[in-house]
């Protein structure tokens, strides 16, 4: 049987309240808007690239966001003693460049796993915490706000993606 990616259901937050609830809530938002561009598709067309001349596919996407998960929340800003989640010898860009559809439910596993973790990373942290990123301070305030970012900007590629694959669009 082929696996298909699951139905989602985006949460509304409180759109008044404090920094410290409006973050998480907003980059939950964010992710969840990302899982649900994903609803619906088969492994193979995850993997499919849509929008030529460009090679980038949802499953690459699914692979590279689990990596950033992993990156900013556990190994930068509570520096646990765990390893890449992708072998850096392999290039910077290897989650975007393995796509095998046969592994499509496992990477959205990982997905999903790397997220909680990062949540439970998080979780006890002040906005004020600090670690640092090349020489630079980094609170977990910021670390919050381009989280954010970067999931706007890949759901945006994933609107496109998903669009070319099955003519699906929503918000």
């Amino acid at each position: 049987m082929t696996w298909t990616a699951p139905g989602v259901t985006r949460p509304s937050g409180d759109t008044a309240a404090d920094e410290r609830i409006l973050l998480p809530s907003l980059l939950d938002w964010h992710r969840s808007t990302f899982l649900s561009k994903l609803s619906g598709l088969t492994g193979e067309q995850l993997a499919q690239a849509s929008v030529p001349p460009s090679n980038l596919t949802l499953l690459g996407l699914i692979r590279h966001l689990a990596k950033v998960e992993r990156i900013w929340f556990r190994l930068r800003y509570t520096a646990q003693d765990i390893g890449p989640l992708y072998d850096p010898a392999l290039g910077k860009d290897h989650d975007f460049e393995v796509l095998d559809a046969t592994k499509a439910e496992e990477a959205y596993n990982t997905l999903l796993e790397e997220i909680r973790l990062a949540d439970e990373a998080a979780a006890k942290g002040s906005l004020d915490d600090t670690f640092d990123v090349g020489g630079n301070p980094f609170s977990l305030r910021m670390l919050y706000v381009h989280m954010i970012g970067e999931y706007a900007r890949h759901n945006g590629h994933a609107d496109l993606i998903r669009e070319r694959i099955d003519g699906t669009t929503g918000a």
